[in-house]
């Protein structure tokens, strides 16, 4: 059972119910469920969501998202209804208006960011890394989603971890690593080019893990492991714990993939040899901090 947190409680409460043995065994490699404290935590409930809300849609409004409608679950994110009101009105009427509301970096907010720190040094000890060594940044985002909506499905580059704050909805995640799902042809245009490139097969919906995410559930979900949620007849809040990687071989290898295939080249995947994507990352670097200068990124974002 969930446990429900006091809003006067300390923040020296754990947050997270998890194995580390199980926890280290399975990080980033499989999608797996453990449990968080957060039900009934104040920061969680609707009318300091709709503070956040109108503060992000003031100060940050790139950190904004919502959209209102049908959604397929092959529906590309570019493709989706947006909303013809206001976020505030999303949120009041969000039991009955068909909405999916995104607020990210919700850790801008002090709140907010002093339970991003607690979370990210548990997952530090659970996980048995560093991870200021090698996390290149992390985020809280919050999610709340009208009944029976569709988060399309889609794959990241954050490393995730997915918090069921109130509601209940299902969660279907795939490997990684099954390339059935999962071609090397759509992880070098989402490296490259397209961060829509996953492609949903209905055909394969056998292959994924299907979770009950109900409150007090958390799920972890692998980088670039392909997900979508269908959500049930209710209010949805969840709570996106997560970051990036400082790797950037990765995305390197894949980029210089893509160049290659369009071509008529055949690349070798990452990871089949340590000196190919050396290689293949030394020429890709230059062009990519270049880009990133160009259009006013930091060069190794």
């Amino acid at each position: 059972m969930a446990t429900v947190v006091d809003s006067r409680a300390s923040q020296s409460t754990p947050v997270f119910d998890a194995d580390p043995d199980a926890f280290r065994l399975h990080f980033n490699r499989t999608s797996f469920e453990f449990q968080h404290r957060l039900v009934g935590h104040p920061l969680f409930e609707l009318p300091r969501l709709l503070e956040l809300a109108r503060d992000t849609s003031r100060d940050r409004p790139k950190d904004l998202y919502y959209d209102a409608g049908n959604v397929r679950v092959d529906q590309r994110w570019d493709q989706t209804p947006r909303a013809s009101f206001s976020v505030e009105e999303a949120l009041e009427r969000i039991e009955n208006c068909g909405a999916w509301i995104i607020l990210h970096k919700a850790d801008k907010d002090p709140e907010y960011a002093a339970l991003l720190n607690q979370c990210m040094a548990e997952l530090q000890t659970l996980i048995g890394l560093d991870l200021d060594r090698v996390m290149k940044v992390q985020e809280i985002i919050l999610f709340v989603t009208s009944p029976l909506r569709v988060t399309s499905y889609h794959i990241d580059r954050e490393c995730n971890f997915l918090l069921q704050v109130r509601g209940e909805k299902t969660l279907s995640v795939f490997d990684q690593k099954d390339r059935i799902v999962l071609p090397e042809e759509e992880l070098e245009r989402f490296w490259s080019v397209d961060h829509n490139a996953a492609i949903h097969k209905p055909e394969h919906q056998n292959r994924a893990r299907e979770f009950a995410m109900t409150p007090g559930t958390v799920v972890h979900i692998p980088v670039n492991a392909p997900h979508w949620v269908k959500n049930h007849d209710n209010v949805s809040i969840s709570v996106s714990v997560n970051f990036q990687f400082r790797d950037r071989m990765l995305a390197n290898v894949y980029r210089a993939n893509y160049a290659l295939r369009k071509l008529g080249v055949r690349p070798t995947p990452p990871g089949r040899s340590g000196l190919r994507d050396l290689l293949k990352s030394c020429v890709v670097e230059p062009a990519v901090w270049f880009k990133n200068v160009r259009n006013g990124k930091p060069p190794w974002s």
